[in-house]
């Protein structure tokens, strides 16, 4: 155990006064939505069209079916360990092996942080077209949205979540204006039309051409990652994080599936795979009376949506893992006023900043999200591992075992999937990084705090 000083709370884990518990059902909700959205969606869509014709809706169903295995893992994870670093706690308790749960937080934390960098430079690109900024560098005005962004997830959970709401209220009126523009299209094509065989092979809707389109589409689902990070400062986590988990996967859904239908209705899907803006396409058909260049704003906020949410779970990531042993102490202090983790906040934003100005880091996003799969993976196994072992807590929300055995398998499928079928860059930077965090790992040597009895959990809970 970690010696305690006038500083820490006992029980806590702490550097100061505990997060701030401020966020309830309606917040999760929308911060499991806005960090499922993203913009990403708005390129996705002309990407799937290429792979699946008309069939598009049809992927998203079954990457959202592959999707919400692990989500209901971590639903249930959520409902029994509400704890900040939530991977990187299952995966210690679970297999008792700091090294493995160094991976897992680590990789998590690499996403995090290649997208928030990432995003930066997206949002600093859209500006320029937008506003009196052109001719400024995309690498100072990114710079200054960095600072921006910390200075805000410094001030408060608070202010993150309202911020949050306003962002994923205007991403999904983008998407919810496409499907109200083009949902009187809705009938005229065939749902089920697919891309004609090539080589030879059988046309039509197989299990190879489903697999792909779920492999396309099954990272529009990710989300329940960040919502399991601001566990600690939810207020009754047990039934709060795992219904906002579900509640966002299931409007993810169905906005996704009303999109893809309304986008194929309204323009050929041979001509929206090849759109530049595959969305901005149906509008403009649809309702010429609607300015394009709006979605050129909605996509700022976003990719701002998208950058903040992954900051709050890169910071409240470190901050667990500092409270659980495996990162420099200093890392779990908490402001006395703000009472946000803001040294995590400070040192992540010089990490970032380097990123940022590295330039174009898409081969490096693309290979920490490939380490996502990998860590979905062994957190589903965790899971198992846990509700087979005699004496461990039950939640608020319990899952039947094959469900979490489903969800490692399927991350496993989809792995293998991609080494097989995709070039070989990502993959190799992937395991550039685990090499890494593994030689990290050695020269630091980070001595893992037990926490695994229940009352050290329940006190991370708030009074019912």
């Amino acid at each position: 155990m970690t010696s305690s000083n006038s500083g820490t709370e006992a029980g806590t884990g702490t550097d100061g006064p505990p997060l701030q518990r401020s966020i309830g059902m309606v917040q999760m909700a929308f911060y499991g939505l806005g960090s499922m959205l993203g913009a990403g969606i708005y390129g996705l869509i002309g990407k799937a069209a290429g792979e699946m014709g008309n069939a598009i809706w049809l992927a998203f169903l079954v990457s959202m079916v592959a999707a919400m295995l692990t989500g209901l893992s971590y639903a249930s994870i959520a409902s029994r360990y509400p704890k900040a670093a939530g991977a990187a706690y299952v995966t210690q308790r679970a297999y008792r092996q700091s090294m493995l749960t160094y991976v897992v937080g680590l990789a998590v934390m690499c996403s995090g942080l290649t997208s928030v960098a990432t995003q930066s430079r997206v949002v600093a690109a859209n500006l320029q077209q937008l506003t009196f900024l052109d001719g400024v560098p995309v690498t100072l005005i990114a710079l200054g949205f960095l600072l921006l962004l910390a200075g805000i997830v410094f001030r408060g959970i608070r202010e993150c979540m309202w911020l949050n709401i306003v962002c994923t209220t205007v991403e999904a009126f983008g998407l919810i204006l496409v499907i109200a523009v083009g949902m009187s299209y809705w009938g005229s094509t065939d749902l089920l039309e697919t891309p004609p065989p090539t080589d030879g092979g059988v046309g039509g809707i197989t299990a190879l051409l489903l697999m792909q389109g779920a492999v396309l589409t099954f990272f529009s689902f990710i989300g329940f990652e960040d919502t399991l990070n601001v566990a600690e400062e939810v207020k009754n986590p047990r039934k709060v994080l795992p219904w906002g988990i579900i509640l966002a996967m299931v409007a993810a859904t169905l906005i996704y599936i009303a999109v893809s239908i309304t986008a194929v209705s309204v323009v050929p899907w041979q001509e929206l795979s090849s759109a530049a803006g595959p969305l901005t396409e149906v509008v403009v058909r649809a309702a010429p009376w609607f300015p394009p260049v709006a979605f050129l704003a909605i996509t700022i906020f976003a990719v701002t949506n998208t950058a903040l949410l992954n900051y709050v779970t890169a910071s409240r990531l470190a901050y667990g893992m500092a409270q659980q042993g495996l990162l420099p102490r200093f890392l779990r202090k908490v402001h006395s006023t703000r009472r946000t983790p803001h040294m995590a906040v400070l040192v992540l934003l010089a990490l970032i900043t380097g990123l940022a100005l590295m330039g174009d880091i898409t081969q490096l996003a693309s290979a920490t999200v490939l380490l996502l799969l990998l860590v979905f993976a062994i957190v589903n196994s965790a899971l198992v591992i846990l509700k087979l072992r005699p004496g461990e807590p039950t939640g608020g929300f319990e899952v039947p075992v094959f469900v979490p055995v489903l969800g490692a398998i399927v991350c496993s499928v989809l792995l293998v999937n991609r080494f097989v079928t995709g070039d070989w860059q990502a993959p190799l930077i992937a395991a550039g990084i685990l090499a890494g965090i593994l030689g990290l790992y050695a020269l630091m040597r980070p001595e893992h705090v037990e926490e695994d009895d229940l009352a050290a959990v329940q006190q991370a809970e708030p009074a019912e």
